[in-house]
């Protein structure tokens, strides 16, 4: 027990150590924000036609930018088929400033291939915990006030610079959405600082049990949305954690953008945090029959077609031609997990 405490000390204490390295200029590109279209091959990139764009943070138990749990990837997949007529960028790793995964070139990244590779064999692991603990400490260096500027403009870097690899065009206007998940929508809310003058475009922070300080960045977001789930006691942590946040001090970043209406909690219903009932969750099932992983989809669709993001007939006639791969989906998964259930009591009457 005491090395492990001493372990999480120690890991609190390193956390901050690669936003000031790369600050220093040990490693990665000079810190910078991109200030025009990237170029490749010595062409312009040419613009995407979506009128506004969309970029997804994952939760804390991501490795780099493709390797999430497989419930976000799923995830992920079936919302691009929802949300028409946006440019979606999912490859950002939130928990690094250089977009380096934990399996690139770091000191421990054969340590982390070896926890992915169990994790792929059984996503119950409970060594998972190793990258949920690290990427933890890398949110609360976003939402510290002396690291989490350096942190914050390092990721808004590699976000612009993703999107404009899928064909965004800085200076056009467009507005951006940033989807968090967990302590993804920390992050969300501390690049927003650094995108809105950048981008010269509206920024907007869609939260999904997201873990949020007080943060500076909440006076460049036009709104954010707060998806919480009545059985998530996670979301609770930031309202627990940060002063800022408390209804005491009514002139924090926080309360003055609730007192502006900026700020808008959605409830979910019974969702948690992890689990098959999470908001990623493919057998469980609300009231009208969406499953939750599709519930949560549809909120983030009506929310973007509520400001003109998403022009409704379109969603409305994406979310009918993509309802029956749906459903069979979540036939399929609950099938699985039908089959798991039964193995594992087969297994305790043995």
């Amino acid at each position: 027990m005491t090395g492990l405490i001493l372990l999480l000390i120690l890991g609190a204490l390193l956390a901050p150590f690669e936003s000031l390295g790369w600050w220093a200029g040990w490693f990665g590109e000079k810190p910078a924000l991109p200030t025009h279209q990237a170029t490749g091959a010595g062409e312009a990139l040419r613009e995407h036609p979506a009128a506004s764009a969309v970029v997804y943070l994952s939760g804390i138990g991501a490795i780099d930018a493709a390797s999430i749990p497989q419930e976000e990837i799923d995830w992920g997949r079936m919302a691009v088929r929802r949300l028409p007529g946006v440019l979606v960028t999912p490859d950002v790793y939130p928990y690094s400033v250089t977009n380096a995964g934990l399996t690139a070139d770091r000191s421990f990244a054969r340590v982390y291939r070896w926890i992915e590779r169990r994790r792929l064999e059984n996503p119950y692991d409970l060594l998972q915990f190793v990258i949920n603990l690290r990427n933890l400490f890398q949110v609360a260096v976003s939402a510290d006030r002396r690291y989490g500027p350096i942190y914050n403009l390092g990721v808004a870097s590699e976000i612009i610079k993703a999107l404009e690899r899928g064909g965004y065009r800085v200076g056009s206007g467009k507005p951006v959405t940033l989807i968090g998940f967990s302590g993804g929508a920390q992050v969300s809310l501390g690049a927003a600082t650094y995108l809105a003058p950048v981008l010269k475009a509206p920024i907007r922070v869609i939260s999904i049990g997201g873990v949020m300080a007080d943060d500076p960045g909440l006076n460049q977001v036009t709104r954010l949305y707060h998806l919480y789930g009545e059985a998530d006691p996670v979301q609770k942590l930031g309202h627990w954690l940060y002063a800022g946040r408390w209804k005491w001090f009514p002139q924090s970043d926080w309360n003055r953008a609730v007192a502006a209406g900026r700020i808008e909690m959605i409830s979910m219903g019974p969702m948690a945090h992890n689990g098959a009932k999470n908001y990623f969750g493919w057998t469980a099932f609300t009231p009208e029959g969406k499953s939750y992983a599709i519930a949560t989809i549809d909120m983030i669709g009506d929310l973007l077609a509520r400001d003109g993001l998403i022009d409704p007939a379109a969603l409305q006639a994406a979310r009918a031609a993509n309802d029956p791969e749906a459903r069979a989906y979540e036939t399929a998964r609950v099938a699985e997990a039908a089959q798991a259930r039964d193995k594992q009591r087969q297994a305790r009457t043995v």
